[in-house]
């Protein structure tokens, strides 16, 4: 799932929305069709005017009035029609887009939020939500009326070579105005969408850890800060505006001037007997209707830059992140896990220089043991654990997972038979069964009998039944409602969830008093005793009496590994001496 930088750096560029949008074409044949009808049919009111002006008013005829009328009205129905179809079509097919791309979406966020943790895979679905209202909106229909605003000026020239003339200066001009609206707006919405985007990036980053900077008086700093980012932002909108609203007023001035203008040179005509008055009313309507797209096109150009720039995020996301056509799945893993010349980086910022936390490790560990992580702070334990599971996002060298690389495993299957507990606890909104068991519903139903047992592993059992609802009372986001010690023995009975063949426990015990420590060790015992394979990176050494074998680790690379010898001491929970170790 995941890959290396280099890899996605070196990628050529595609565009997945490309291939999306190639599946809309039976859509957009079908709104250009009802595009040609509706289109057509505008130009009933024009050849209605002409009628009554130069038939009606001169023959007095009622009836010849009645049925123009009934023809008019029923024209003016099926133009409405029309328009509502192709309206609904492009709704249906925006629904449909969405349908198909935001489960894809869905987990290239993920997937990028491992990567690197940003707010990006939660901004890429507002992106998307403002890529299909454009798409259902004005500006695509005003896009398939475009190319009949030639022909309503070609309309024009038939009805006389001064009003098609006169028509193309307006039409033209009103292009120009709209070419120079893209060439001077552009570039303002695009810098005030990615700042209005990095700001809310920021602010999101310090309002999640609110305490801290309420606690540590931190507010007054960051207010400053953000004061100069949200006057950075309003400036950026307020340029972007103005121009924006400047060329609308352009193109509002010629959309009014045409219709006094092209009306005085029919009326002139008329004087000079060279048009009628009908046709002289109906030119009006006629360079209404062609200069209609393209004022639409000026008014709605914000949209179009906002849904273009949507466009490039959500296509970048789902390029950078694709799927992964990893197969592989197995109903038990064996837990023999190995490295061979393995390499992790630091996640890159623009500028930062490639840098590695891990160095070219070559280790080989066997199925079934208790493995100790150990080493200073920085060594590399807690980026090696993600490396086992596969998750770090920039590598070099292999993990092989019983003989087949860690990545070409399918990822859901595969974390089903893994145990996980991360050094910062990650719970979720939601119930404490719900918790436990991963969400997961087995005939659209928690399984109980596997959330109790995981719940008694880890020695839980019995302080969720003392809780108001027992495995039904909420935990509140990110488990707030619970205590630290409480979040991180949960955590360990979702790890223990499902009898997993392989755990990885990153500092288990940091927040644990003495009775959440026993259970630890004695959920540790008994996954020992099923033949599991367990990972726990100890900062404290009272658990290293549990593990088989001891893994030392210093700047990134491995110091020692091998078996250890446990003095009566350390095996009594004292770690007033550090345990000895034997060679590999």
């Amino acid at each position: 799932m995941m890959m290396t930088a280099t890899a996605t750096a070196s990628r050529a560029p595609i565009s997945v929305m490309r291939d999306y949008a190639r599946v809309f074409r039976s859509e957009i044949v079908w709104v250009a069709i009802f595009s040609l009808i509706a289109n057509l049919l505008t130009l009933a009111p024009t050849l209605y005017m002409l009628q009554v002006f130069d038939r009606v008013m001169q023959s007095q005829n009622e009836f010849t009035l009645i049925a123009l009328t009934l023809i008019l009205v029923l024209f003016i129905a099926v133009m409405a029609f029309a328009e509502h179809i192709r309206s609904r079509l492009l709704v249906r097919a925006g629904m449909r887009f969405d349908e198909m791309i935001s489960p894809r979406l869905f987990i290239a966020s993920f997937d990028a939020q491992i990567a690197q943790p940003t707010a990006q895979g939660l901004q890429v679905f507002s992106e998307l939500t403002r890529l299909r209202q454009f798409v259902t909106g004005s500006g695509v229909i005003a896009m398939f009326d475009l190319p009949w605003s030639m022909i309503y000026v070609a309309v024009l020239f038939l009805m006389h070579p001064l009003l098609g003339w006169a028509a193309l200066a307006f039409t033209v001009f009103l292009g120009v105005v709209a070419w120079f609206n893209h060439h001077v707006s552009t570039a303002c919405i695009d810098a005030a969408t990615e700042r209005e985007t990095a700001a809310h990036r920021w602010l999101a980053g310090k309002l999640r850890n609110a305490e801290v900077v309420e606690a540590m008086g931190m507010l007054g700093n960051f207010r400053h800060q953000w004061r100069e980012r949200h006057r950075t932002l309003v400036d950026a909108q307020a340029l972007a505006q103005r121009r924006q609203t400047s060329t609308a007023s352009v193109a509002k001035f010629i959309q009014y001037a045409q219709q006094s203008l092209i009306l005085s040179i029919g009326a002139w005509l008329v004087i000079r007997g060279e048009l009628g008055i009908g046709a002289m009313i109906a030119s009006n309507l006629l360079l209404g209707n062609a200069l209609r797209p393209i004022a639409s096109l000026v008014k709605t150009w914000k949209e179009f830059v906002h849904a273009r720039h949507a466009a490039q995020q959500v296509d970048q996301m789902l390029a950078q992140h694709e799927i992964p056509s990893a197969t592989h799945v197995a109903d038990k893993l064996q837990g023999k896990l190995s490295l061979h010349k393995l390499s992790a980086f630091r996640p890159l910022s623009s500028g930062q220089r490639r840098e590695p936390i891990l160095t070219e490790l070559d280790i080989e560990f066997s199925a079934g043991e208790v493995i100790a992580i150990v080493g200073p702070s920085g060594a590399g334990k807690s980026t090696l654990l993600r490396c086992l599971l596969g998750l770090w996002p920039d590598t070099e060298g292999s993990v092989k997972l019983d003989g087949i690389d860690i990545h070409h495993w399918a990822r859901e299957p595969l974390g089903q038979r893994i145990g996980y507990l991360p050094q910062d606890i990650e719970l979720f909104d939601g119930t404490i069964a719900e918790n436990i068991c991963r969400f997961q519903l087995k005939d659209r139903a928690l399984d109980s009998d596997a959330i109790v047992d995981a719940a008694k592993r880890a020695d839980i059992h019995p302080m969720i039944l003392r809780l108001p609802q027992g495995y039904d009372t909420p935990i509140g986001t990110a488990g707030q409602l619970l205590s630290a010690g409480q979040r991180q023995r949960l955590a360990l009975a979702r790890a223990l969830y499902g009898m997993p063949d392989i755990v990885l426990l990153d500092e288990p015990n940091a927040n644990l008093d003495d009775a959440g420590e026993l259970a630890l060790g004695n959920a540790i015992r008994s996954l020992r005793a099923m033949g599991k394979t367990v990972f726990m990176v100890l900062h404290q050494r009272s658990l290293l009496a549990l593990a088989d074998r001891v893994l030392a680790m210093a700047d990134g690379r491995i110091a020692t590994y091998g078996k250890i010898e446990i003095n009566p001491a350390a095996q009594s929970g004292s770690t007033s001496e550090p345990p000895s170790e034997s060679p590999p």
